[in-house]
């Protein structure tokens, strides 16, 4: 594990390095997108802007919901720490961004989602390396498997051989990246984005069996509960726009 790299009197977070490469990654994307259907490149960068800023801001807010005991005597130092970043909501803040952005542009339709859906994707298959480099403890339980692994130098360290949840993450979300990026041109428009929301969806309720998080409701997690949110809106919406015809120029 290598939590933080010493270049001279500068210190760097490898969970924030990682991080960036999420957005350039995102950005690789989407900017190939625009590309493809006409659009101003330019568009890319506002967007991946107005992403970073509404997911920095979401994480840190759902953070302090779910940890508000430990974070209660010092709100505003939390706010601004470098640590403690949740994933959903990063993306209901960064979609929020986006949104608004697009909202701005005139960009706001079935044909943002859809071009952000393997974007969001990779993003997350990126970012999950830096909890795996970090050791932030988003590791799973013990394990006797032939892979387990210890953290003993993470940020949250654990000398126990556990489950390396973020390389299944990432390994299963690059396949949805891959999945969503061949399917962008074949679906009515909205389906790829709720095709998005059922693999994402379905990806971090199974691993959350085997992640440390403890349950709340019905020996289910919050992410899990999000991820049964997540399945059911994009069923929803799958089953909504499937017959819709497509796009002559799609």
């Amino acid at each position: 594990m290598q939590p933080e790299i010493h270049l001279g009197p500068i210190t760097l977070q490898t969970f924030g390095i990682c991080f960036a490469f999420a957005f350039l990654a995102s950005g690789v994307l989407f900017a190939k997108r625009m590309r493809e259907l006409d659009k101003p490149v330019d568009w890319t960068y506002e967007a991946v802007f107005a992403a970073l800023v509404g997911g920095l801001v979401g994480s840190r807010l759902d953070y302090i919901i779910q940890n508000w005991d430990k974070v209660s005597g010092d709100v505003v130092g939390n706010i601004f720490s470098g640590s403690g970043l949740v994933f959903f909501g990063g993306l209901i803040g960064g979609a929020i961004g986006v949104l608004l952005w697009a909202q701005w542009r005139g960009f706001l339709g079935w044909t943002l989602l859809d071009s952000a859906a393997p974007s969001i994707a990779i993003g997350y298959a990126v970012g999950r390396l830096g909890c795996q480099i970090s050791g932030d403890g988003d590791y799973g339980e013990p394990s006797d498997l032939p892979w387990a692994m210890a953290y003993p130098d993470g940020t949250v360290p654990t000398t126990d051989e556990v489950h390396p949840t973020p390389i299944y993450e990432t390994l299963s979300m690059g396949l949805v990246t891959l999945l969503l990026w061949h399917w962008r041109d074949r679906f009515a428009p909205g389906v790829l984005f709720g095709l998005y929301l059922i693999l994402a969806g379905l990806e971090r309720f199974l691993v959350e069996f085997i992640r440390r998080n403890d349950a709340v409701v019905a020996g289910l997690t919050v992410p899990q509960l999000f991820s049964l949110a997540m399945l059911a809106g994009g069923t929803a919406l799958v089953a909504a726009r499937r017959n819709v015809p497509r796009p002559a120029t799609a």
